[in-house]
């Protein structure tokens, strides 16, 4: 044990003197790499920093013309000019890189990226999409490749290809996409009715959870007046994700009235109200205890909601139920109720749990992110200030 630590104390010295070498060898590359770059690209730099990117592309035009060598600053120059929406710029400059003779294949596709950056940021899909599909090839970019492709078929709604794609990304990257590919799915079922039932069938054993493949299915068969078909494939939703079933329940209490079974109906979605605590349900809920029980039954379940919750909009429910009572005076209910309708219109809106993006109405794919399915179902009240 002696002897270990011994040669320990002498080993020990040789490895500081190797660190040290080590780290001088690197300065000095760090260093040469430096001196090489031309005084132009700091100077860009520079700009950059200060988001001058006039002046930040002047200097890197100068700085490309004394190194043309270089792809980096080309590169720089390119992302520069897209940056700037002169995107025909970039890709002059892009396709004159591919023309030079002795590219090594990390090059040319370096550049074939940035050339496809180019399409897609002018809009020229089919140009994008060509090059996209030749990078996909090389290995080392073929998933931010399929990625780009991906994102094309869904600008162009090109839902088959989206699949295909989509399923090459998830046994290439290990990342699931059912969610997504369910929802290609219900856009195929929109665009070919006649292929609807399979579409939507596709979504479901696709993505077991996919809400809207239910809705569609629930619809499709309300049209053709198969109401027990339809109230099905809407009640399907609760053992889905419940929250959802303010969307369907105007739609399924309507069909419960067309085959003579409302109280069944109501009965349903007064069981729903308590048990997942759903407001656009009780609006529901409200209107036909309103127009079937009278002012006073409406009046006592909004009461209890109050109770529960303090809401804007169940309380405008009760104010509608007491003024058809008359138990306020006449006159106060139309400025008390115009007065909660401002508000409610100006405070609820559904909101994009992934971009934060807001709307007033429902979306399954959010126009700020292009995400799927990332709207709560429920809008949300926005405090008063």
């Amino acid at each position: 044990m002696i002897e270990f630590e011994y040669w320990w104390l002498l080993v020990l010295p040789l490895f500081f003197m190797l660190g040290w070498l080590a780290a001088r060898v690197d300065m000095n590359q760090l260093l040469s790499e430096s001196s090489a770059l031309p005084a132009a690209y700091f100077k860009g730099l520079n700009f950059l920093i200060k988001e001058q990117h006039d002046k930040a592309i002047e200097a890197f035009i100068e700085a490309v013309k004394s190194n043309t060598e270089s792809l980096e600053l080309h590169f720089a120059l390119g992302s520069l000019f897209r940056r700037r929406g002169e995107v025909d710029r970039a890709i002059h400059l892009h396709q004159n890189l591919l023309e030079r003779p002795q590219l090594s294949e990390i090059q040319k596709t370096a550049i074939m990226v940035e050339l496809a950056q180019d399409f897609l940021k002018a809009g020229l899909f089919d140009r994008a999409e060509s090059l996209f599909k030749t990078l996909c090839e090389a290995s080392s970019y073929q998933q931010p490749a399929l990625r780009s492709l991906l994102d094309i078929y869904i600008r162009e709604r090109e839902w088959l290809s989206a699949i295909e794609t989509a399923q090459q990304l998830e046994r290439l990257s290990g990342i699931p996409f059912h969610k997504e590919i369910a929802e290609f799915h219900c856009e195929l079922a929109t665009m070919h009715p006649e292929q609807a039932d399979a579409h939507l069938a596709a979504a479901l054993a696709t993505n077991p959870f996919c809400i809207r493949a239910n809705i569609m299915l629930g619809d499709q068969a309300a049209s053709c007046n198969q109401l027990d078909t339809a109230i099905h494939a809407w009640q399907c939703i609760e053992a889905q994700k419940p929250q959802y079933l303010g969307l369907i329940s105007a739609r399924l209490l309507q069909a419960y009235q067309n085959l003579n079974r409302a109280d069944e109906g109501l009965a349903l979605l007064k069981s729903w109200v308590k048990k997942h605590q759903l407001p656009a349900v009780l609006n529901v809920v409200y209107d036909a205890t309103l127009a079937r029980e009278g002012a006073e039954s409406a009046a006592e379940l909004a009461r209890g909601e109050l109770a529960r919750q303090p809401s804007l909009n169940v309380l405008d429910r009760l104010l509608q139920a007491l003024g058809n009572g008359q138990q306020i005076p006449t006159q106060d209910v139309p400025l008390m109720k115009n007065t909660v309708h401002y508000f409610l219109g100006n405070s609820r809106s559904f909101c994009c749990d992934q971009c934060g993006f807001k709307a007033r109405q429902y979306y399954w794919q959010c126009p700020g992110c292009n995400g799927w399915e990332t709207f709560p179902p429920e809008p949300k009240e926005q405090p008063l200030r």
